[in-house]
């Protein structure tokens, strides 16, 4: 009885986190793994900051959104697989619930409530959630000066245009037979075999942009709800990448090849799921909405995230005992190092599209003074806060 009364425990523990994430998790993967190391690693302590570290380079070596797939490993190391589904389905829940009303609305209206006066101080805010979780994961990531430069490197090239999936795999694959040689001189006893059950993806800020009018385009019409189920099956199973990656599969299988959706419904699907909390992949909710109403929203939301559970599932058990093999050890070190100059990046690239003037430097500055001075003060309140301070900030 105890083991349930624990268990019921901690599965609530994880309904109220991520879906309370769900619902502020603006600025896509990387501001939200900042948000949920803050909630499971400094506030909760449900684990270690080097096994969350583990945890994001492994997530960023499967198909699917990093964020969401985050919270379902942290939901796996709390209570299991029910943790995994209930932290899963509470932090995608809010952002497909939003993005769906959104669709009625456009399918209805035409247009959008116009937030762009509110998501002015979220981005600034945003990038100060991202700096500071680049701080500590950086001094946790950061054990020597060979992972040093392998994190320069990965710096480089990601801002050289390269494919992250080949940073991060080249990497660490790179660091592991350095770090392997420098500190075991004996030679290399080990067997690589379980490198086989890696493959790549890279986690990607969601380039943020601002919201425009939308417009509305036609409905397909007789669309199999079983060929649509199956479509974004397909895409949760092979996605890697980011918001632009999804944005071809989606022109490729949904405009090219089967001819259900506009160009225009595209764009504006895509955007909805920049400036609404969560994954970007919501945006399939949007999408399935304008394919085929509600049950298109939500075979096609389905679809596109029951892939993730099962690569979870199946990937969780074995991060630890990578930790048993000095070979897989050295290759996540090199992997998480990776994964934080990745975020190191993603700061880069969310300044230059949201400190555009005084207004979003000064929201800027007070969050990250905020953040490092009050530690105690939880993201929420700095966005929300932020939010408000930039929508009085355009009346000036």
């Amino acid at each position: 009885m105890k083991g349930k009364r624990d268990l019921l425990t901690h599965l609530k523990e994880l309904a109220g986190v991520f879906f309370k994430l769900g619902i502020i998790g603006f600025g896509g993967p990387a501001a939200h793994i900042a948000m949920m190391e803050h909630e499971v690693v400094s506030k909760k302590k449900w684990m270690s900051r080097e096994h969350f570290l583990d945890l994001i380079g492994a997530t960023n070596l499967i198909p699917g959104p990093n964020s969401t797939e985050m919270a379902m490993h942290c939901g796996y190391h709390r209570a299991g697989l029910p943790g995994m589904i209930v932290a899963g389905m509470g932090f995608i829940i809010p952002a497909t619930l939003i993005t769906g009303a959104i669709a009625w609305f456009y399918q209805r209206y035409g247009t959008i409530p116009d937030i762009k006066p509110f998501w002015y101080g979220i981005r600034p805010a945003v990038l100060a959630i991202i700096i500071n979780a680049v701080y500590r994961f950086g001094k946790k990531a950061l054990k020597n000066w060979q992972l040093g430069i392998i994190g320069a490197a990965v710096m480089v090239a990601s801002l050289a245009g390269m494919s992250e999936v080949l940073i991060l795999l080249a990497f660490g694959l790179l660091g592991m037979f350095w770090l392997f040689l420098v500190q075991n001189k004996s030679g290399m006893k080990e067997s690589l075999f379980p490198l086989l059950l890696l493959s790549g993806k890279p986690g990607h800020l969601k380039t943020a942009i601002t919201a425009t009018a939308l417009t509305t385009g036609h409905v397909a019409g007789n669309v199999s709800l079983v060929k649509l189920f199956l479509v974004f099956l397909k895409i949760g199973s092979v996605l890697f990448g980011s918001g632009y990656v999804l944005i071809a599969y989606l022109h490729d299988e949904l405009i090219d090849r089967l001819g259900w959706l506009t160009q225009q419904q595209l764009v504006d699907a895509i955007a909805v799921g920049q400036f609404t909390p969560g994954p970007v992949s919501s945006a399939v909710t949007f999408v399935g909405y304008q394919i085929i109403g509600i049950k298109g929203a939500i075979l096609a939301t389905v679809g596109m995230f029951l892939p993730s559970f099962f690569f979870v599932a199946m990937l969780n058990p074995f991060i630890p005992k990578m930790r048993t093999s000095k070979w897989l050890s050295y290759f996540l070190d090199s992997v998480n190092i990776g994964a934080v100059a990745i975020m190191a990046v993603a700061v880069i690239q969310l300044a230059r599209v949201s400190l555009i003037n005084w207004q979003t430097w000064l929201i800027a500055l007070v969050s990250v003074a905020v953040i490092f001075v009050l530690k105690r003060v939880h993201s929420l309140w700095v966005v929300i806060g932020s939010s408000m301070a930039g929508y009085l900030l355009t009346l000036i």
